[in-house]
């Protein structure tokens, strides 16, 4: 996804994740400058593509320790990376992989480092929409270019909704209430699928209360708002992709009942608009005093968002906006768990190459040079379907082998007779003699044996799948044989009762 802004002072804060996941955080001078988002895209070899790289002023890479190395060694080795501005990697010492969204916020080095209005965003979306597109929604949803010093601080939110109307296996749903905007509320201009927020939570959570509530309870206070014309949606998907004013990060700070940003932050605003006490338990309220109170420091100049003053009196809680995108083009994806890997995958594969399209325009932005990086690596008595296939740099492909509906990942090797369908095979992986593989998902420096025939299966990075290996919907995970054999009469494990 990339993002050009035309005003100064908006971050970008995209949260990271392990391996070959990172985070980064963009900020500007105060002058205007191109800014251009960048996240890497989880597929096998999808280069990053940046919108006027030249212009951004900023980098900062936002990363756990442990995936440290990779992040440093990709900025070194990856063409796209190393066309950026020398970046500034930070990993927090208690930043882990597994560590919730409101809990990363809470960070100091993270607090430090948000000094304006912000994006947020995780590191795994795909994601064609257009940033400049949600940041002109945000920005008419404030007003106007000048508005009264004391109410500047009140600005409101922007979250991204997505339709899952091909939802796979594992993939998580929202329950997400909205009502239309009124005139006076609404963007400047119309057209856009923007309306007020006012529940939003994951039907996991939805399913569980109602097994233990024998239903769905709602507040009195939902139901009897005046002239409500609230939607059920529970087909959609958050997307993560926030646009957040700057008291937030102060909310985060202040408030460690907050877990998720998802579920959590973003819930419980929503709810605080017409749950009566709700914002002073969040200290919504402190909040947004405090910002009022350093109206005289710099951070008015930092926000890239003023509005006017309403003509009626200020509501208590900032308005929460929500961006629902249908299921039809452009393409936005979560990827977080390997079923929606291997769909967008293969969904992304069947796109044009850049060599296969006339006009630029018609190109999509995912879309690859050629569809085989390296031809003459793969030999000439095998068979690859190039319209629904995607072989990264240096794939070896020998004699007899087939390859249908795939992507295959840079420096892997596909031995002879093997038969690929449906697969995504990440980079440095050797698939064995006379191997079968279904709609398998294969991680980095895996190693099939041969005449293995493996379906609907998930071979994790760095495995050695045996010769002779038959399995269908299982998952190869080397990490406790690992732990058997370093941890083998040196471990003593109690248990109290």
């Amino acid at each position: 996804m990339d993002i050009t802004l035309s005003r100064a002072g908006l971050q970008a804060l995209i949260l990271c994740g392990p391996g070959n996941s990172f985070g980064t955080l963009l900020t500007q001078e105060k002058t205007p400058k191109c800014l251009a988002l960048i996240a890497n895209r989880p597929m096998i070899y999808y280069p990053l593509k940046f919108c006027e790289i030249s212009n951004i002023s900023d980098v900062t890479l936002i990363t756990p320790p442990s995936a440290l190395a990779r992040i440093r060694s990709a900025l070194q080795q990856d063409p796209y990376l190393k066309s950026l501005a020398l970046p500034k990697v930070i990993a927090p010492q208690d930043l882990q992989s597994t560590m919730a969204t409101a809990q990363l916020l809470r960070l100091p080095e993270v607090q430090s480092g948000i000094e304006s209005d912000f994006l947020l965003l995780p590191c795994d979306l795909v994601c064609e929409v257009k940033g400049t597109y949600l940041l002109q929604i945000w920005m008419a949803s404030q007003g106007q270019n000048v508005m009264a010093e004391e109410v500047k601080h009140r600005r409101g939110g922007l979250c991204m909704y997505y339709h899952a109307e091909d939802a796979v296996k594992d993939e998580s749903l929202d329950l997400v209430a909205v009502e239309p905007l009124r005139q006076t509320e609404g963007p400047a201009r119309s057209g856009h699928r923007v309306s007020k927020l006012l529940m939003s939570m994951g039907m996991d959570t939805v399913k569980s209360n109602m097994e233990h509530d024998k239903g769905f309870l709602l507040r009195h206070s939902f139901v009897r708002r005046q002239d409500t014309q609230a939607k059920m949606l529970t087909g959609y998907r958050d997307a993560h992709l926030y646009i957040f004013p700057y008291w937030v990060k102060d909310l985060a700070r202040r408030q460690e009942r907050l877990v998720s940003v998802s579920e959590d932050l973003i819930g419980l605003w929503a709810k605080s608009g017409w749950q009566r006490g709700l914002h002073e338990k969040l200290g919504m309220d402190t909040c947004l005093g405090q910002q009022k109170e350093s109206q005289e420091n710099d951070y008015r100049e930092l926000s890239t968002v003023t509005h006017q003053s309403p003509q009626n009196d200020v509501s208590e809680v900032p308005p929460l906006l929500a961006y629902l995108h249908t299921g039809s083009a452009p393409l936005v994806r979560r990827i977080d768990n390997p079923a929606l890997l291997l769909s967008t995958s293969l969904r992304l594969a069947k796109q044009q190459s850049i060599e296969e399209v006339d006009h630029a325009a018609n190109r999509s932005p995912f879309a690859h040079e050629r569809k085989i990086a390296s031809p003459e690596c793969v030999a000439s008595n095998c068979f690859i379907s190039k319209a629904d296939c995607l072989l990264g740099s240096n794939v070896i492909v020998e004699k007899r082998s087939a390859i249908k509906e795939s992507c295959i990942g840079p420096n892997s090797k596909i031995c002879s007779g093997a038969r690929i369908t449906r697969c995504v095979i990440l980079d440095n992986v050797v698939i064995g003699e006379r191997c079968v593989l279904i709609g398998c998902v294969v991680g980095s420096g895996s190693c099939i044996g041969n005449d293995s025939v493996l379906k609907d299966c998930e071979v994790q990075e760095g495995n050695v799948v045996p010769e002779k290996t038959e399995a269908n919907n299982e998952k190869f995970m080397p990490l406790f044989e690992d732990l058997e054999e370093d941890g083998e009469g040196d471990v003593d494990i109690s248990v109290d009762n």
